[in-house]
């Protein structure tokens, strides 16, 4: 079958395709355009252009069976209802939300524009009576906990019987203020070749089976995704048969399974060689953002001539709504011997990072995570303004 393109940037023309996709009539391709031998099988529903966390690009291809089988379970573990769309539909997170409300046989809410407290608020208010649902990334959440001085991003938020929150670690900061703020949140696991986040809260999705293999976490179930688009190599890494013929997705994260409760540590591949010892940067980075003021903090590693290679930078803004403002070499010193010293206490002294890099805003990808390629560069540039020896 042929693909037919639609920008996910254009919520309302996803949306309005959707019903045909989901039948198999006109698969979609979102995030490309597809060429003359970009041809899929029967039954599928889209194909997403992603280069996940690894940076290297993939179109991964999503049958409408996974997608709704995605969209049940999370409407058998939360419930459903009405969906506010408030990400990228060329997003499976996004597309996601659209598929939820095409089944629960309700009209979504799509907000307008940038994202903005003001634009989320109109969004939610733009809702009917009932269950109400809305799927973010840690960044906006964010954004609206730092806006949750005005009553009505406090009334909205409060509204949903659940936010999920997904792309990325959420750090424990953001976790304690959305609590307090009274606010339902469920966090998921997944990606594009899942279908979705398909484990919420540690707890697989029902369907769903988690396994721990040399320490990587792998998924199975109904929800999997096809493949890559024309990538048969890529396909046989990632996508790989048991004993019973049960195909499993490789997911390259690390991580444990306990009493059934999915528990992810990092990347297996997002590690540095410090001092002869291997050091997990995703470790480093849930030290750092336990430090007031790096609550949104993001560790890079980059090739450093003063530091040595593969050096470890926290990368934060320069005024953090969430802790003290650090403007001046005295604060940012503090704060950079405050996260040296947490990380030598949780992961080790040979993890400990050697600079801090501070930004007016961190770069983020059109997915709200962040865009790590472009802060390695800005810490590539910055890299005369060293306050503090690494190691």
């Amino acid at each position: 079958m042929r693909l037919e393109a639609l920008d996910g940037g254009d919520a309302g023309a996803v949306s309005a395709a959707l019903a045909a996709a989901l039948d198999g009539t006109r698969p979609l391709a979102l995030g490309f355009t597809p060429g003359a031998g970009d041809v899929v099988p029967e039954g599928t529903a889209a194909v997403i252009a992603t280069s996940g966390s690894t940076g290297v690009p993939k179109r991964v291809v999503l049958s409408a069976a996974a997608l709704r089988a995605s969209a049940a379970a999370t409407a058998q573990r939360i419930g459903s209802g009405q969906w506010l769309l408030a990400l990228s539909a060329g997003y499976v997170a996004g597309l996601q939300v659209l598929v939820r409300a095409h089944l629960a046989g309700t009209e979504p809410a799509l907000l307008e524009g940038r994202f903005t407290p003001a634009s989320f608020v109109a969004a939610g208010d733009g809702l009917g009576p009932g269950p109400r649902y809305t799927s973010l990334v840690p960044a906006q959440l964010a954004t609206l906990l730092d806006a949750a001085g005005d009553p009505d991003v406090r009334r909205v938020l409060r509204s949903f019987e659940a936010v999920l929150i997904g792309g990325q670690a959420l750090p424990p900061a953001l976790r304690e203020r959305v609590a307090d703020l009274g606010v339902r949140i469920v966090r998921t696991y997944g990606s594009s070749e899942t279908a979705g986040g398909c484990v919420y809260d540690g707890v697989p999705l029902d369907g769903v089976r988690v396994a721990a293999v040399d320490g990587e976490i792998r998924l199975s179930g109904p929800t999997l995704a096809d493949g890559y688009l024309r990538d048969d190599e890529l396909t046989a890494r990632t996508f790989v048969a048991d004993a019973t013929g049960a195909r499993w997705y490789r997911t390259g994260d690390a991580g444990t399974i306990a009493d059934g409760r999915v528990a992810v540590t990092g990347r297996i591949d997002n590690v540095i060689v410090s001092g002869g010892v291997n050091v997990s940067l995703d470790r480093v980075e849930r030290a750092v953002r336990t430090v007031p003021g790096l609550e949104g903090a993001v560790v890079i590693a980059v090739d450093d001539a003063r530091w040595g290679q593969g050096s470890a930078i926290v990368a934060a803004r320069a005024a953090d709504p969430a802790g003290p403002a650090a403007s001046g070499p005295v604060a940012q010193g503090a704060l950079l011997a405050a996260a040296r010293d947490r990380v030598a206490d949780e992961v080790g002294a040979a993890a400990r990072p050697g600079r801090l890099l501070l930004l007016d805003e961190l770069p983020l990808l059109s997915s709200g995570k962040p865009d790590r390629r472009a802060i390695a560069a800005l810490a590539a540039a910055h890299a005369v303004a060293d306050t503090s020896p690494g190691g």
